[in-house]
């Protein structure tokens, strides 16, 4: 589980093509290496990935096909940055939302302002999954929890603070670009349950 509060913006060194999956290497800083072991969660771009080797302070993560196709994974390239976040623990402060690193789907950025006042982004998310995002509701985005400004005919409005821009991935990203979209859960039940609640209902009639 995670916090969606990204801990550092790590250069990738290397991407290694593999058959079935790709291989990322990425420079850790010193302060993300404590207690750091083989096998454990980190959040990658809001990809929940775990860690299969470590050399010094470059970790390596593997990434499955079916990964790199649902996600924006697959077009990173060595000397992209990524949003990186370890495992929160249960006693750790959570200062966004709960978020599990897995991907339902990624969206069009169609618009985005990456300078102060007033920086932004907006995308277009596919029909299926645009129902469970709401005006003031919580989103992950790249694996950063945020807060929906606008929402309208499936685009999204994020505004952002200089904070954001300058402990996250966002400023390198441009109109056409993918990103990595986490719904919330919470939301995600209760838009479920309430459909299929009204389903019921109308089946009666």
């Amino acid at each position: 589980m995670y916090t969606g509060i990204v801990q550092t913006v790590a250069p990738i060194t290397s991407v290694v093509r593999r058959d079935g999956y790709t291989t990322f290497f990425i420079e850790f800083p010193e302060r993300l290496m404590a207690d750091l072991q083989i096998g454990a969660s980190v959040s990658v771009e809001g990809v929940c990935l775990s860690v299969t080797t470590m050399e010094g302070t470059i970790v390596t993560f593997d990434a499955m096909d079916a990964t790199l196709e649902r996600t924006n994974l697959g077009t990173l390239k060595a000397g992209d940055r990524v949003n990186i976040e370890r495992s929160a623990k249960p006693t750790d402060e959570n200062g966004g939302h709960n978020i599990a690193g897995h991907i339902a789907t990624t969206a069009e950025l169609v618009a985005a302002k990456m300078d102060m006042p007033g920086a932004f982004i907006r995308f277009r998310m596919p029909a299926e999954w645009s129902k469970y995002v709401f005006k003031r509701g919580y989103l992950a985005v790249n694996g950063a929890s945020l807060t929906v400004a606008e929402a309208e005919d499936g685009t999204f409005t994020i505004n952002l603070i200089p904070e954001t821009l300058r402990q996250t991935t966002f400023p390198r990203y441009r109109p056409g670009d993918a990103l990595n979209i986490e719904v919330d859960h919470q939301t995600m039940v209760m838009v479920d349950v309430v459909e299929r609640t009204l389903e019921r209902l109308m089946s009666r009639r």
